[in-house]
């Protein structure tokens, strides 16, 4: 997998902070992201307290976890020249974990309370799935079981997050306590804006 070198270099002149999403629980592969210089990791499919710690230790040095050392090689220590790095680098790294299933549902509060797990974001198209109610983010069974890991993160004290493109369905979440909601991504943004321009212009210039 070759990632690109300048995600941090394209949000530099704006006050925001890249998260990245790992492919999944691959060890080799989030220390590849990390050195890149990735510092807010999102993990998904997290469905138990125990894959949560695993993502954890992929995230660490030792000896809290098993990352692997490379700094003298990497972009995220530039190349040596941050100081303590090693250190230092819990310091300077978050990790979000992505609660996507029925058993992610109904392990959410061990999944939040794992010490290292700094937040949790909800996948609600692959929980309706799981819920065998695929395509029906919008479900009231869905929307439940959503409600259902906000109360248990919040208990643990973390910010939770959700995907909604649904505008009334984003609005109902952060009214019931999320932190932060996706609310749009960018083939959606141009898929829709495309449609809107071929309306304007092709079909209805065309009547």
């Amino acid at each position: 997998m070759q990632l690109p070198v300048t995600f941090r270099e394209a949000v530099a002149a704006h006050p925001v902070s890249p998260l990245v999403r790992a492919p999944g629980l691959l060890p080799v592969m989030i220390k590849q992201i990390l050195d890149l210089g990735a510092q807010n990791i999102l993990m998904p499919m997290i469905d138990t307290a125990e894959q949560a710690e695993a993502a954890v230790r992929a995230v660490r040095y030792p000896p809290r976890g098993d990352r692997g050392i490379g700094s003298a090689l990497a972009r995220s220590a530039r190349w040596n020249r941050v100081g303590d790095y090693l250190a230092d680098a819990d310091e300077h790294v978050s990790l979000f974990v992505q609660i996507e299933s029925v058993t992610g549902v109904r392990n959410a509060a061990g999944i939040a309370a794992v010490d290292g797990v700094d937040g949790v974001f909800v996948g609600p198209s692959d929980l309706a799935a799981s819920m065998g109610l695929i395509g029906r983010q919008a479900h009231p069974d869905v929307v439940a079981a959503v409600g259902r890991v906000f109360e248990a993160v919040r208990t643990a004290g973390k910010p939770v997050g959700i995907n909604a493109f649904d505008p009334a369905l984003a609005s109902a979440y952060l009214e019931d306590g999320a932190s932060f909601v996706l609310v749009g991504a960018d083939v959606s943004l141009l898929a829709r804006g495309s449609e809107a321009l071929a309306e304007r212009f092709v079909t209805g210039a065309g009547r």
